[in-house]
């Protein structure tokens, strides 16, 4: 029987985490009928074996290498057989029912194309990083001058935060995180899925673009909520971030060009250099811990700021 929603995780040495994301799964599922499905990154853990064991209802797919994230959740959605697909991470805990909550809201208000929930920290305060504002010119200019580090969450000055807003009402955003992203699957399939020439971060920023262009309208469910440990199951904090600004650079190559795609890389690199300058003045007065995830952001500039180049055809 076709399933009402087919949840994908992509797992990556996830064994400490994804226990209680999958047992959070079937004990908040109410009605919807669930496809669970996880595709395995190539672990060097115990993830696939504690699934089998604690987990046998779950789907397991395993390709044998790390695919990265996009093509990881595509390959998961290719087993999809369901009305409805949705992204989730290992790192999250379902709470009360927010599968249920967001299937149902996507089907008394269709046409919105993606669909997201409200995240907290596992101490029950908003993590607001379950949606974002998209990217301008604007916002890359107010990170350029550090204005979005010196104003976070402000409405004027960090626009991609969305301000204070606090996820607890409906409203229409310019990115839903893939941490927790519904969609039906035909409007999936019509939007190609995730561009995996995106290995890891900025995929979901250029599904939102995309779209966005093709009439959708990405919208918040705030009755669906969920735990999310960011970072959880996240390499170092500078890799982390060196492939978090390749995403970035990558958004701007792929969907600006001309001088718009030239002010987007300049404004990302002087950011960055401005960042590395004030956190090593910090560190050299004992005042900051995060120099030397700037600084190596800055000395390899010349290689994040071309994107995921060997992924991008033309």
């Amino acid at each position: 029987m076709k399933a009402d929603v087919a949840i994908v995780i992509v797992s990556y040495n996830s064994e400490d985490h994804i226990g209680a994301c999958l047992e959070s799964v079937f004990a908040q599922r109410k009605s919807v009928n669930q496809q669970v499905i996880v595709v395995d990154n190539d672990s060097r853990d115990g993830t696939v074996e504690f699934i089998r064991v604690h987990f046998p209802a779950v789907q397991l797919v395993l390709p044998g290498t790390n695919l990265g994230f996009a093509a990881g959740v595509n390959l998961g959605v290719k087993h999809a057989d369901a009305e409805f697909v949705l992204l989730l991470n290992p790192d999250t805990v379902i709470l009360d029912h927010a599968v249920d909550e967001v299937v149902a809201f996507a089907r008394a208000n269709p046409n919105h194309g993606l669909y997201g929930g409200r995240t907290l920290r596992p101490d029950g305060s908003l993590e607001p990083s379950s949606c974002w504002g998209l990217p301008t010119l604007w916002s890359m200019t107010l990170f350029a001058f550090g204005l979005t580090t010196l104003a976070p969450r402000s409405r004027w000055l960090d626009p991609e935060s969305l301000g204070t807003w606090q996820r607890d009402t409906v409203r229409e955003v310019g990115v839903i995180t893939g941490c927790f992203l519904l969609s039906p699957l035909a409007v999936w399939k019509k939007l190609g899925g995730l561009d995996e020439r995106y290995f890891m971060y900025g995929e979901d920023a250029d599904l939102a673009m995309r779209a966005h262009r093709a009439g959708y309208r990405p919208v918040i469910c705030p009755q669906a909520t969920l735990i999310h440990e960011v970072g959880a199951c996240s390499d170092t904090p500078v890799h982390k971030t060196l492939l978090l600004y390749r995403g970035k650079a990558s958004l701007v190559r792929m969907h600006w060009t001309g001088p718009a795609q030239w002010l987007g890389l300049f404004f990302l690199a002087t950011g960055t250099g401005l960042r590395a300058a004030i956190s090593k003045l910090g560190a050299s007065r004992g005042k900051n811990d995060s120099a030397g995830r700037w600084q190596t952001l800055w000395q390899k500039r010349d290689q994040w700021l071309q994107g995921y180049s060997d992924r991008i055809v033309g």
